[in-house]
């Protein structure tokens, strides 16, 4: 029986970012130095497939840092964590490596920063997200003031209106944290946001790629994992921007082939902790069904990277 015909446009960029690619990197040294088990707090990043294949190699995934032996090396997860973790792992005399983005680092110093000249912080970001969790808690309590929408902008209770600055979570989607920014701005004119926004270049590539493609996609997949933000913001720039079927799968087997069915143009990306390997197994899948003619739609060149910290890169 002859395959119907699609056209498969192939986002890029696409998949793992430096961050990530950084993270997963220190996961692996760690375990290289100082053999298994290595702990790391939290997924090291957002993906099922990631997290798996690092415990295969040795690593033992927790939420907490009480779930940690005193004597093995722990790692923190490349979303940061609260001041308080660190500062609980050297008070337990902890081998610990911190594998937090160098871009949320950045967003935890400006927070410092702000603070240091006595402004209250208004936070753009998810609730219960770890980088929101880590970037609150860079400071005391009440001094970060967390806001998800144009509304909450309008009831926040702050210190002192003349006396705030903003930061944002890096995996938004851009236009919506444009509307909140320029609410933020509307209601405190005197309000100090970032240098460069804190919206990394990564999430930011990835939204413009999948604004590309969506207005000629039947339908488009998000290869991504339920709890990764970056993901699921791919998932709403495409649905915004003029395609009427698009999901988040985490593996092929999660495709809904009833769903497309008289589909004859197909778009596919994954976030930023999505590996290549399973943005392949979502083409062959479809090579499986359809005859395919794949087009890689280009939108960005990126050439990031990341060092990993210096105590990986010492004998041991």
């Amino acid at each position: 029986m002859e395959k119907p015909q699609l056209t498969l446009y192939l986002a890029a960029p696409r998949g793992f970012c430096a961050g990530v690619d950084r993270a997963i990197k220190i996961v692996e040294m760690a375990i290289n130095k100082w053999g298994a088990p290595v702990y790391v707090r939290h997924e090291i990043v957002h993906n099922k497939f990631v997290v798996d294949s690092l415990k295969d190699k040795g690593a033992v995934f927790v939420e907490e840092l009480d779930e940690c032996p005193p004597d093995r090396p722990v790692i923190f997860s490349a979303h940061g964590v609260p001041k308080s973790v660190p500062a609980d792992a050297e008070r337990r005399n902890m081998v610990y490596v911190d594998a937090t983005c160098p871009l949320v680092s950045k967003v935890h110093i400006e927070a410092s920063r702000h603070a240091e000249e006595g402004l209250q912080i208004i936070m753009i970001g998810h609730e219960g997200h770890p980088e929101t969790i880590g970037t609150m808690g860079q400071l005391p309590d009440g001094e970060v003031l967390l806001v998800e929408t144009v509304d909450d902008v309008a009831t926040v209770e702050v210190r002192d209106p003349a006396k705030l600055a903003f930061v944002t979570q890096t995996t938004l989607s851009v236009d919506d944290t444009i509307d909140i920014v320029a609410a933020l701005n509307a209601r405190f004119p005197a309000i100090v946001g970032p240098h460069k926004e804190d919206i990394c270049y990564a999430t930011t590539n990835r939204q413009e790629a999948v604004k590309a493609i969506a207005p000629q996609c039947d339908a488009l997949l998000v290869v991504g994992a339920p709890n990764s933000s970056n993901s699921k913001r791919l998932v709403e720039v495409a649905a915004k921007n003029g395609c009427n079927y698009a999901q988040l799968v985490q593996r092929a087997s999660d495709i809904d082939w009833r769903a497309l069915e008289g589909i004859r143009t197909m778009g596919i990306t994954a976030g930023a902790s999505a590996p290549e390997v399973l943005i392949n197994e979502v083409v062959d899948a479809f090579s499986a069904h359809y005859d395919v003619t794949v087009e890689q739609v280009v939108t960005a060149e990126e050439h990031v990277e990341f060092k990993v910290p210096r105590v990986l890169r010492v004998p041991a």
